[in-house]
């Protein structure tokens, strides 16, 4: 983290650890906070220079071109998932970017596998890419709202973990970000969705619905979070009440992802810089 060692000092503990496999998650409202999180001023110019810095190691990663980077954002209604994309995603060059975002099956989508439409997607080598929402849906929503018998959707837990492991046995770079909102700051963020009108348009009956269903959306997302997280494909949980927290840690998350791949430009083919001599 560059800055002044003020700074730097305030921010030491202020990042993202992986969930450890298999292990229970707490997710009550305190969790999503960070306690120790500094001034939003503080946290907002952090993460500019973090912001910076993925410009430019995006520019070196599309060069170097042995990497795909898949982000996969999961959360509550509300917790933030477009925010964060148009916030830490704005920094790349869109030519390099590729953004999917996933809504209830098509009839065609039905009639395949549930990963089929997900790997169709999947950024390419050389690109770096983001899913609002993704096939954890087809074990939350398809499990809390009764959408799919238990014995369809539990024995897709094995399925999206053989699927994440040969994404990155095959240099897709896969991170997962549980984005956790209080009860409270839900109910504030949806109520600011009614009062505005240019947000009210994203208000549907079925956030409320969801809403109701709070206890069984922790549960199940607990399960998904000890049964998926891997040294392959890691999740973490992102206290995203605070959304100057919410884009640092996920900014910092990929930063440091990033800069662990000893990155490199190709070197030039000897045969076109003899070539281009003449042109020199």
């Amino acid at each position: 983290m560059k800055g002044n060692g003020a700074t730097a000092g305030l921010l030491n503990g202020v990042r993202l650890e992986p969930v450890p496999p298999g292990s229970e998650v707490a997710l009550g409202n305190e969790a999503a906070r960070h306690a120790g999180a500094p001034d939003k001023k503080t946290l907002e110019a952090a993460t500019r220079v973090l912001l910076d810095r993925l410009a430019d190691l995006q520019d070196v990663f599309q060069a170097d071109g042995r990497h795909a980077l898949l982000l996969i954002l999961q959360g509550r209604d509300a917790a933030g998932k477009d925010g964060l994309i148009k916030t830490v995603y704005g920094a790349f060059n869109p030519t390099g970017v590729r953004v999917a975002a996933f809504g209830p099956p098509t009839p065609l989508e039905l009639r395949h596998d549930f990963l089929w439409r997900v790997h169709q997607v999947v950024p390419p080598r050389g690109m770096i890419g983001v899913f609002n929402r993704s096939h954890y849906e087809d074990v939350l929503a398809v499990r809390v709202r009764r959408l799919a018998p238990e014995a369809v959707w539990r024995g897709r837990f094995a399925q999206i973990n053989d699927f994440e492991a040969m994404l990155h046995a095959n240099g897709v770079i896969v991170r997962k970000c549980f984005l956790h909102i209080s009860q409270d700051e839900q109910r504030e963020r949806l109520l600011a969705r009614l009062d505005d009108p240019r947000k009210n348009w994203k208000f549907r009956l079925e956030d409320l619905k969801d809403r109701d269903r709070w206890d069984a959306y922790t549960a199940a997302y607990r399960e998904v979070l000890a049964r998926c997280s891997s040294a392959a494909a890691p999740w973490y949980v992102v206290p995203a009440d605070d959304k100057p927290v919410r884009n640092y840690l996920v900014a910092r998350l990929l930063v440091e992802t990033l800069e662990s791949l000893e990155l490199a430009y190709p070197i030039m083919n000897p045969a076109v810089r003899a070539a281009a001599g003449d042109f020199r």
